[in-house]
């Protein structure tokens, strides 16, 4: 149903993701290298803190961060971006009709664009930190891909309530923070204690998290479970997007 609703706007989906992916560094002096400098400077950090005052005995700790550091953000800041999506483009929701899931899906397809790249540099500075790479990075664009799905399905619901409800916001922002040190960033799964295991395991974004680590650090496959549980998820939140989005969406003009 979705596919429907955007068949025949893909030019007007690649202009928009064009627009919001310039706009993103526009007027910035080291433009797309930001990107890479917020994670490796948090990576700094946390390495740090972890290494040398907290003593983490994790080896070569500063990919194992990193790894888990960057589909982190990839889904925060896309989330927050595609939140205010509508909103943000009033004059055009209000003027021209066309699909407005279209405005969702450019902003998380431009932080998509933008987190490849990320993973494209982290892979060489892998390499220069001692690490070795596996046939099962081919595993890798399926694990991000499935992301994206979630992404969008997060998304939809988010842009659509924003338009109404502007707490929305602040309440996203707070649950990005909790959700940061409720998913497995800073440490593995394997510290979770054996009851609480499976209700964490069913958190996409661990799934996410861990699946790229046993690719990238571990040099493993993700498990099927892995696999699955981010397919199913992906699709449920991206139904429950599209029916929250197609049931607010008539007012979007009047409420903007």
């Amino acid at each position: 149903m979705l596919r429907l609703a955007l068949f025949g706007y893909g030019e007007l989906a690649r202009n928009l993701v064009k627009k919001e992916f310039k706009l993103r560094y526009r007027n910035s002096v080291l433009g797309f290298l930001w990107s890479l400098f917020n994670p490796l400077g948090m990576m700094t950090i946390l390495t740090i803190v972890f290494s040398i005052f907290l003593k983490s005995d994790i080896r070569n700790f500063p990919v194992f961060i990193l790894v888990a550091l960057l589909p982190w953000r990839f889904f925060s800041i896309s989330t927050s971006n595609a939140l205010w999506s509508i909103v943000g483009n009033a004059p055009l929701v209000t003027k021209v009709y066309f699909p407005r899931q279209i405005l969702v899906l450019s902003s998380n397809l431009a932080n998509f664009l933008g987190s490849c790249m990320e993973f494209v540099v982290l892979l060489p500075l892998m390499l220069l930190l001692g690490m070795k790479m596996t046939y099962f990075i081919v595993f890798l664009p399926v694990i991000l891909l499935l992301e994206l799905i979630l992404v969008f399905g997060i998304s939809l619901s988010l842009a659509a309530l924003n338009v109404y409800y502007r707490d929305i916001n602040q309440l996203w922002d707070l649950t990005l923070q909790i959700g940061f040190f409720v998913t497995p960033i800073l440490y593995g799964i394997s510290l979770i204690p054996d009851k609480y295991l499976v209700a964490y395991s069913l958190n996409p974004l661990a799934r996410v998290i861990e699946s790229v680590r046993r690719i990238l650090f571990y040099g493993v496959m993700p498990t099927i479970w892995d696999f699955l549980i981010l397919f199913v998820s992906g699709i449920f939140f991206t139904v429950l997007g599209y029916l929250i989005f197609r049931r607010l969406e008539p007012r979007f003009a009047e409420e903007i």
